[in-house]
């Protein structure tokens, strides 16, 4: 294994992943840290966590558990993944994690880049753009877990690590690989350990990737490891390798958890034409909705490619997390989509498509894998997903990611549509 992968939720680390693969890298993605040794034939290796929204402690616990296991794999290079959207509070995750690895490392410089351009994400001056708007104007700004309310990656940042925050700016960027070393090097002697880094277009994405060719330690976004397999390309470890895939026959089924603008899109849009369950907040924490009712309603609809959701908008969420508390409701919601997807796997599902970073890392816990294989990409960000060799299918989507039919293109495509 040459390039470690530390990502802080399940569908981020797929969204790695499928870059990896489509840059010709022999990658696979773990659900938690594994017990035994690799694969001999895996060049990038993707330890999915679930650490976004946990006790920072506990977050830093795990990914340093992470790391030693892809140590012990040989990897020559790691890299922390989170969200282009840079998901977090100003207590962290993503602050005392990449610091727990730099110190672990020893890195002096570490590259900070959530940008992702194919899905609108972009960092100028060092702040944080969703196609057209700021960060903090694109809809994170009411996110129920890590509402995002300052587009200055530097300045949010600083508020969740001791360590010093720097910047190099889109004019070093647009000169290239070289310029954009020497900036880090600059930012390093000017005491900035984290250093985040502008990009707008994958062209600068290739040129970062390439500048970090020798260091120890990036993180970001799936972007900016566009350019990271190449480098071990030019040295001669890796070659190409195309994507495989085998169709995946038999019953489709959605499950959604996700508040985010285009997940609600996505799910009115499936839900004209197929069965659905809304589960709500006061019906699932009073008890009037149950785990082996929604069982029932899924095994009575199998047929229609049935879809259950909780993808309430961001006031009826607010208002839900008032009364009952924003943990203990997240905390119920998650047992119920893990306890589900059990279920759906029991029914006999063979495709199953999970909105939303929270849910989709609740419903891999529920279906009890060690490792998937990565497909084909979907959408920009997401690819289709096999339980090891099992015959079963699976797409993790990012809750902004997608366009607005997803959720029956990917239950397509599984199926080799």
């Amino acid at each position: 294994m040459l390039l470690g992968c530390i990502g802080d939720d399940f569908t981020g680390s797929s969204d790695l992943a499928n870059t990896l693969v489509k840059s010709g890298m022999a990658t696979t993605q773990y659900c938690g840290v594994p017990q035994g040794r690799a694969d001999a034939g895996v060049e990038a290796g993707v330890v999915a966590l679930k650490t976004r929204s946990i006790a920072p402690g506990e977050a830093v616990a795990q990914s340093l558990a992470a790391l030693d296991w892809l140590r012990e794999q040989g990897c020559r290079q790691f890299f922390f993944k989170y969200c282009s959207t840079f998901d977090s509070t100003p207590q962290g995750n993503i602050g005392p994690v990449a610091e727990a690895l730099v110190k672990a490392l020893g890195a002096e410089k570490v590259i900070v880049c959530p940008a992702f351009p194919a899905t609108g994400r972009t960092i100028y001056q060092g702040h944080l753009f969703v196609g057209d708007r700021l960060l903090s104007e694109s809809g994170m700004e009411a996110h129920p877990l890590t509402p995002m309310t300052d587009p200055d990656i530097r300045r949010w940042l600083q508020h969740q690590t001791a360590l010093p925050v720097g910047h190099v700016g889109f004019s070093d960027v647009l000169r290239g690989a070289a310029a954009i070393g020497g900036a880090l090097t600059r930012q390093q002697a000017q005491g900035h350990t984290l250093v985040v880094v502008d990009a707008v277009q994958d062209e600068d994405l290739f040129a970062i990737g390439e500048a970090a060719a020798d260091l120890p330690l990036i993180t970001g976004g799936s972007g900016v490891a566009l350019g990271l397999p190449e480098n071990f390309r030019r040295k001669g470890l890796i070659g190409n390798r195309d994507v495989q895939w085998k169709a995946i026959e038999g019953p489709g089924a959605v499950l959604s958890g996700s508040c985010s603008r285009a997940t609600r899109a996505q799910v009115a849009h499936y839900r004209a034409g197929h069965p659905f369950l809304e589960i709500k907040a006061d019906a699932l924490m009073s008890g009037d909705m149950t785990l082996a009712a929604a069982a029932a309603w899924l095994q009575q609809n199998l047929d229609g490619a049935p879809l259950v959701f909780s993808s309430a908008d961001p006031e009826e969420v607010g208002r839900a997390q008032k009364r009952y508390g924003t943990e203990e409701l997240a905390g119920r919601i998650e047992a119920f989509f893990a306890g589900l997807a059990a279920q759906v796997r029991a029914l006999g599902v063979k495709r199953l498509v999970s909105a939303g970073g929270e849910t989709s890392g609740a419903v891999v816990q529920g279906l009890a894998c060690e490792a998937l294989q990565v497909g084909p990409e979907i959408d920009p960000g997401v690819p289709m997903l096999r339980l090891g060799d099992e015959d079963f299918g699976l797409a993790l989507k990012s809750g902004n990611f997608g366009s607005e039919d997803f959720f029956s293109k990917a239950l397509a495509m599984l199926e080799g549509r």
